[in-house]
């Protein structure tokens, strides 16, 4: 069973591997991680905000089960970026942080799909501005580490408040050590990598 892990859990930094074969499991957890999303009101997750070490997001710009399209991301790569744009962001890691993010306002994704079939799209707007942010995470990188440091000042308190829930967390045994992350990650890579 998949659970939605927040800031400062070590899987959000470390860069998601890529995947080299699917089968029904990772398709049920694709699955649970559409329901998550749409449990948590988020329009996209990657698959290490659940834990998953590997290249995987799923998006829906709608937010909403059963409007819009379900996307499924494996390995996916921005071939070409142009323009900017500036929108604030929030995270499904980092609940109620939000700050204005510059992206790209268009890219050109390469990915494969569940289905195994290749995903050449050429997106912008708001779905651009997805694809930026899921494949960010998979690369280890929070849209904290995209904004200004007027606005990191703003939000230092929150970052702060979910290192000190974090810690207690894993003094609590609530959260693995460091060595049994690297086991489960290792675990994971080794099915799918």
């Amino acid at each position: 069973m998949l659970h939605l892990i927040t800031y400062p859990h070590p899987t959000l930094r470390y860069p998601a591997k890529p995947i080299a074969r699917v089968d029904a499991q990772l398709r049920s957890m694709v699955d649970e991680m559409f329901h998550i999303m749409y449990e948590q009101r988020g329009v996209g997750l990657a698959a290490n905000q659940v834990n998953l070490p590997i290249r995987l997001f799923v998006a829906n710009p709608s937010g909403e089960k059963d409007t819009g399209p379900e996307l499924v991301f494996i390995n996916p790569v921005i071939k070409r970026a142009t323009g900017s744009s500036e929108a604030e962001e929030g995270c499904l890691s980092l609940p109620g942080v939000n700050a204005n993010v510059k992206r790209n306002k268009s890219v050109r994704v390469n990915a494969y799909g569940i289905d195994g079939r290749e995903i050449d799209l050429e997106i912008d707007g708001f779905l651009a501005r997805i694809v930026q942010h899921e494949l960010d995470h998979l690369d280890g990188v929070l849209f904290i580490d995209r904004i200004s440091e007027e606005n990191r000042k703003q939000i230092i308190d929150d970052l702060m408040g979910f290192e000190a829930t974090f810690d207690m967390k894993r003094k609590a045994g609530l959260i693995g050590s460091d060595q049994q992350l690297l086991d489960e990650r290792a675990e994971w890579e080794a099915k799918y990598c």
